[in-house]
């Protein structure tokens, strides 16, 4: 077991935090900040426990270079204005400013560094910003679930030159639920799998394909499948190159008794727009229309089958139901995982939008941070960010 923040002595001691404040922003005014409040447990655990306290995160993809409109000063006046308190922005990431202001921290002081992938060595993993990162650091903590399968300086390189490495509260939080679906589940055990990629998915159903009942399939990521199984999917999502790993799936949960299920009927459109015409066909959908939801008769089966459920886990919507005409789908299974008497689990990513969107984010039991470092963790792969932190002594 990793160490926990709450397991080492902090008092006076300079930590380096690694968040996930990846917001949302628009001419520099943050649109949803879930992310920042999704640290803040950590946050005043570590002042309040008298840590002086350096945090840092990445946002968007700047690509090395310095791009104001990614900067995290609205990041730093959020975050003081809901902690109540001054949070010191040099900024700069590295450099003698920023050593010099390490330096001044008082106990229960907190400064926030400027995005770290505007420095070319973050996403390098580069030995010498790692080691600029760590400078006059005693303890790092990693509570960024959603950079944690990315092998980059301030996720993992930075762990090497410190002497302790703990997780934050989030991700003990992320740890335990997830794991709640991968070793020892609740049975019956659901997991509902949609989005637009089969690629991203097929790793996850392969792990699942051991513990899981029941596998729903919905999204763009289904069209493949349904091919693979000889229906006629006109001109929706089709994955040439993932095609046989389709059929090898389909085969494998044959043969280990896993209930496979896939859309028996699409809500199509020539066009993905708001406007569109819409037309509902069963099983085979003609040439030029596009699959963008499911239809009626598999919202009922889906639902069903959630009705029976102990344990869901969900990632991925069930159509694109960005477009209000194409989210009933998606809606409506939503619904269901949140009325359920069950453990449900969301993994990150669309699906988080979607509960919200349904209106039932507050009655699903984990809502993961992290999209990519979710289905990673449900893959079974090991996430660089958690691995490199201190093994607590038994």
């Amino acid at each position: 077991m990793k160490l926990r923040v709450d397991e080492i002595v902090v008092n006076d001691k300079r930590v380096f935090l690694r968040v996930d404040f990846n917001v949302p922003l628009k001419d520099g005014v943050i649109q949803d900040n879930t992310r920042i409040v999704k640290a803040l447990d950590t946050i005043k655990y570590l002042i309040s426990k008298g840590a002086k306290l350096v945090i840092a995160s990445h946002l968007g993809r700047p690509k090395g270079e310095v791009k104001p409109e990614l900067s995290l000063k609205p990041v730093a006046e959020e975050l003081s204005r809901l902690l109540d308190k001054e949070v010191i922005f040099p900024g700069e990431v590295i450099g003698e400013k920023v050593e010099s202001l390490k330096k001044e921290l008082k106990p229960g002081n907190i400064m926030l560094l400027e995005n770290v992938r505007f420095n070319p060595g973050e996403t390098k993993n580069d030995e010498n910003f790692s080691k600029e990162l760590a400078k006059d650091i005693d303890i790092y903590v990693n509570d960024a679930f959603g950079a944690s399968h990315r092998a980059h300086s301030s996720v993992v390189g930075i762990a090497s030159f410190v002497k302790t490495a703990a997780m934050g509260f989030l991700i003990a939080k992320e740890i335990e639920y997830l794991s709640m679906a991968t070793e020892n589940p609740q049975k019956p055990y659901i997991a509902i799998l949609g989005g637009a990629k089969v690629k991203s998915k097929i790793p996850v159903i392969e792990n699942l394909l051991d513990n899981v009942d029941t596998l729903l399939i919905g999204g763009g990521m289904s069209y493949t499948f349904l091919k693979a199984l000889g229906y006629e999917i006109g001109k929706s999502l089709f994955d040439k190159e993932h095609f046989e790993k389709a059929k090898e799936l389909i085969e494998k949960a044959r043969e280990r008794g896993v209930k496979m299920l896939f859309p028996q009927d699409h809500v199509c459109a020539k066009e993905i727009k708001e406007d569109a015409e819409v037309k509902v066909f069963e099983k085979d959908i003609e040439n030029d229309y596009i699959g963008v939801d499911i239809g009626e008769k598999t919202i009922n089966s889906y639902k069903e089958e959630i009705s029976k459920a102990k344990l869901v886990v969900w990632n991925g919507p069930m159509g694109v139901f960005e477009i209000d005409k194409f989210s009933r789908g998606t809606t409506e299974i939503a619904k269901a995982v949140a009325e359920g008497d069950l453990i449900s689990i969301i993994g990150g990513g669309d699906s988080v939008s979607a509960v919200k969107k349904a209106g039932v984010s507050d009655k699903i039991t984990h809502i993961s941070t992290g999209g990519g470092a979710s289905l990673e963790f449900l893959s079974g792969k090991t996430l660089p960010g958690i691995e490199c932190l201190s093994d607590k002594e038994e």
